[in-house]
């Protein structure tokens, strides 16, 4: 049992100052994720503004000051919700990860093991890359346990396959 979770992570090691693991299964249920049709499309989600979130923080303040809501509590996925997720592929940034290891400064790149090769990668790229980790709604199992995409797309139809190990070289 324990050798099938192994082989559903994804360590991060090398010259960084904490060793990190990813667990791709868990990612589902994480809000970063992003649809992987919508990963490379040009109108990508827009980002909260500065001015949004003022609007935001006003209307919830009224309505606290009214007493018209309860404070946010985690409400479960709802069915609409969860049946998208069971159907849809999933991405995940690499970024949040990477800058949680903290790269030492005398780092130059990385090394991708994957099941048959080591791919080597800048830094620069790594950080502004994609994890597939969900299709139709399940881990990806063959050739996983995640699929890299460049953020730009170049590389959509031949993803880097069956990564095992990201080493900070």
């Amino acid at each position: 049992m324990f050798e099938r979770w192994k082989e559903m992570i994804v360590p991060i090691t090398g010259m960084v100052t904490y060793s990190i693991t990813m667990d791709p299964s868990v990612w589902i249920f994480d809000d970063r994720k992003i649809l992987l049709d919508e990963a490379f499309s040009s109108d990508k989600v827009k980002t909260e503004t500065e001015e949004d979130f003022q609007k935001t923080e006003r209307i919830w303040t009224q309505e606290v000051y009214q007493q018209k809501v309860k404070p946010p509590v985690n409400r479960s996925i709802k069915r609409f919700e969860r049946d998208k997720i069971l159907k849809s592929s999933y991405v995940m940034p690499i970024k949040d990860f990477i800058e949680h290891a903290e790269i030492k400064s005398n780092a130059k790149d990385a090394t991708l093991i994957t099941k048959n090769e080591n791919i080597n990668i800048s830094l620069e790229d790594l950080e502004s890359c994609y994890l597939l980790f969900a299709i139709d709604g399940k881990t990806v199992k063959e050739d996983g346990p995640v699929h890299l995409y460049y953020k730009d797309g170049s590389n959509r139809d031949n993803p880097i396959k069956g990564i095992k190990k990201i080493i900070i070289n």
